[in-house]
């Protein structure tokens, strides 16, 4: 029927509903306008949290509306005619095309590991407005957009990893230098996350029993999605969610039983079993455990997400931390040293923007995504939902009383071992805490002691545990909501090493690939389990020595972990603007281009500082220096405890400073290498060819959805 022969309430229904869009992201944009005018205006008043959760919800739903939409349809364009490398390279074990639902819940599982929980906890010390302006605007403007794009290009390139990607598009000396430092990295990574989950469950029967269930539940959530019941997901997702809450609620009924023996496992233990599980998890069918344990985790991370930012509103805790600390300008803060830019936004990575992000879009999801519109929800989306993780983890600290907080965080040194010496340290950073209310915090979440208790999961808990308690049970219910919450961080946490894993046997396929063929094949058994077994026992040695030695393995190596993972990031956004202008489409390369001028300043500053400043506590040569002088005066510095702990300390400074020059010089070799072919493509007539795989046609058919494509538009 012609426009001007439709009848009045065929043009008065879309007029209609555009009126109420507009009228719904009015409200939205407004709400969220309001939230950060109180955030940014207020000062030396109370401040409720539920204005941090309005504005960055606001954000988020904006964000994902216009400017994810704008990237997928102008930037990427999709094309679901298009197979995907889940379709034309199914071979049922890391190829295989997943429900969008159950991909999403593996991807944000194996992306939201330890740094969205624990990075804004430790930047709570520059107060709650820097850490929340980064998670919210690095998030939109960076990490997402990181996600999303890496996700494309990977699969667009048959599930590339990024190294191998970087050697494909920048060429070989760039690519090189990105295999080896991207690998490098990612053992490191791999290690620190492993050595989390391992504190947070030694001698715990809870956390292990419910954890380690999780292990059968998605075995047999996997047989009952592909082969009892194939397609049901809803149903098997309810089966999955039952069992799980009885796993949670027998691991509290394990602990308090005869059973606790049993599940209370020692670090060493505990390392074991965490490198046979990765092995694993490596090596079989992608659907048989790893989705599925990831998507069953999902339900169990969102869901303590959403009921924590429901206390929150309910409870509407105030912020006892301040807007913006001293110690963000003085750069002298007990629990991290360093001015707030560089080190805040090296501190916060997963949440804003994680270069180990780039990793896993670029290693399992590409291999598993139907459609590729889909892109734009399981890229983007998952990180905006792992950015909201880190506003919760960033209020359970800011609400607490800074008091506790610091006796929590600040070094053992500074605070000493009792609760006296350790309300008198407090009190020397202005802040107050009794010896009496040290120990009754402590005593409420049946813990002997909170001082000292660094790195940042601890201090998460008692904030938990505080909104919770406020929610259901009071008081007496504080130490079970603090030890259901050192559970809920380390299952967070093990998705990611399992993942990772299998990421990294990836990576080290493509590697060897380029030196022989038949282990660059995926599908290559001897390949799988040979690079899987490297991969394992790489970050098992780290994590095994570091459990036996409090200054050795992976330990070691911890100083590195911020650093070395926003380097990844100004990998994966090197890679993707090198991309996008190869391919014709350099309008558009400020899209991952101006997050990676910004990753690189804030890196190379902090690399550089790390290297060459005289404060023992930020360079490492010159706390190498302060503990080799002290070592040749026959004295002992903290943390060392004897002379031979003091030769360790010395050895670990000098491995880190070296390690970050040479990684900050790999990373240069990549920027320098991508900015020639750049220039290049740019003066060329035309694209310059690159890795993507040709086109094939499409036979799965889905639901088409209303952020689907520009079908049959190309890159």
């Amino acid at each position: 029927m012609p426009t001007s022969a439709m009848p009045e309430s065929g043009r008065a229904a879309p007029q209609r509903s555009r009126t109420r869009s507009v009228l719904l992201w009015g409200a939205v944009s407004l709400a969220g306008a309001i939230a950060w005018g109180v955030l940014a205006l207020a000062r030396g008043e109370e401040i409720s949290a539920v204005w941090l959760v309005v504005a960055a919800l606001g954000s988020y739903a904006i964000a994902y509306r216009f400017y994810s939409r704008f990237i997928a349809r102008r930037v990427l364009q999709p094309d679901d005619r298009r197979a995907t490398p889940a379709e034309r390279l199914e071979d049922g074990v890391d190829f295989h095309p997943t429900d969008r639902r159950v991909l999403l819940g593996h991807h944000f599982a194996a992306i939201a590991g330890a740094g969205p929980l624990v990075g804004p906890v430790l930047a709570a010390q520059m107060g709650y407005l820097p850490g929340t302006l980064w998670i919210v605007a690095g998030v939109i403007f960076a990490g997402a957009v990181q996600d999303m794009v890496v996700l494309f290009l990977s699969m667009r390139r048959d599930g590339t990893s990024l190294g191998q990607m970087a050697r494909d598009e920048i060429g070989r000396a760039g690519g090189a230098a990105a295999l080896v430092a991207v690998f490098a990295i990612m053992i490191i990574l791999l290690g620190v996350l492993a050595l989390v989950v391992v504190n947070a469950l030694a001698h715990s029967p809870w956390g292990t029993f419910s954890v380690a269930m999780t292990i059968p539940i998605a075995l047999f959530m996997g047989f009952w999605l592909h082969r009892i019941r194939p397609g049901r997901v809803v149903e098997t997702s309810l089966i999955g969610v039952a069992l799980l809450l009885l796993a949670i609620v027998g691991g509290s009924w394990v602990q308090d039983s005869s059973l606790a023996s049993a599940f209370t496992l020692s670090p060493t233990t505990l390392v074991f079993c965490l490198i046979g599980y990765g092995f694993v998890a490596s090596v079989l069918p992608v659907w048989m455990l790893l989705a599925p344990r990831d998507y069953l985790s999902t339900f169990m991370k969102i869901g303590t997400i959403t009921l924590l930012a429901v206390g929150v509103v309910v409870a509407a805790p105030v912020l006892r931390a301040d807007a913006v600390s001293d110690f963000a300008s003085s750069g002298a803060g007990p629990v991290f040293a360093g001015a707030l830019f560089p080190f805040l936004f090296i501190t916060i990575a997963c949440g804003a923007l994680s270069g180990f992000h780039a990793l896993v879009s670029s290693g399992t999801t590409p291999k598993l995504i139907e459609k590729e519109s889909q892109v734009r929800m399981i890229g983007y989306g998952a990180m905006l939902m792992e950015s909201f993780v880190a506003i919760m983890a960033l209020i359970a600290a800011a609400a607490l009383e800074p008091g506790l907080y610091y006796a929590m965080n600040a070094p053992a040194g500074l605070l000493g071992a009792t609760a006296e010496s350790a309300s008198h340290a407090v009190a020397g950073l202005g802040f107050t805490i009794t010896p009496d209310q040290l120990t009754q915090a402590a005593k409420s979440v049946e813990e002997q002691t909170l001082i000292a208790r660094s790195g940042g999961a601890p201090t998460l808990a008692v904030g938990m545990s505080e909104i919770f308690s406020g929610l259901f049970g009071g008081t007496a219910m504080k130490a079970f909501w603090y030890h259901f919450a050192i559970m809920f961080e380390a299952l967070f946490i093990l998705t990611t090493v399992d993942a990772g894993t299998r990421v990294g046997r990836f990576m080290l396929q493509d590697m060897l690939g380029n030196v022989w063929k038949p282990v660059g094949r995926v599908n290559w058994k001897p390949g799988i389990w040979l690079c899987s077994g490297l991969v394992v026992a790489a970050w098992g040695y780290f994590l095994y020595t570091g459990a036996t030695d409090p200054l050795g393995g992976i330990n070691q190596l911890f100083p590195l972990f911020g650093i070395a993972n926003q380097l990844l990031a100004a990998v994966a956004l090197t890679v993707c603007t090198t991309v996008l202008v190869k391919s014709g489409r350099l309008r558009w390369a400020w899209v991952t281009g101006v997050p990676l001028v910004w990753v690189v300043a804030v890196t190379f500053t902090a690399g550089w500082q790390k290297i060459f400043s005289d404060d023992p506590k930020i360079g490492f040569f010159a706390q190498r220096a302060r503990y080799s002088d002290a070592l040749d005066a026959g004295q002992v510095l903290p943390p060392a405890k004897s002379l031979d702990d003091m030769h360790t300390v010395v050895t670990n400074s000098t491995v880190d400073g070296v390690l970050i020059a040479l990684f900050l010089l790999l990373v240069a070799v990549v920027i320098v290498n991508a900015a020639v072919v750049c220039v290049r493509a740019v003066r060329t007539p035309g694209a310059l060819p690159t890795s993507e795989a040709p086109y094939v046609e499409s036979r799965i058919e889905v639901p088409a959805r209303e952020e689907a494509p520009l079908a049959g538009a190309s890159s």
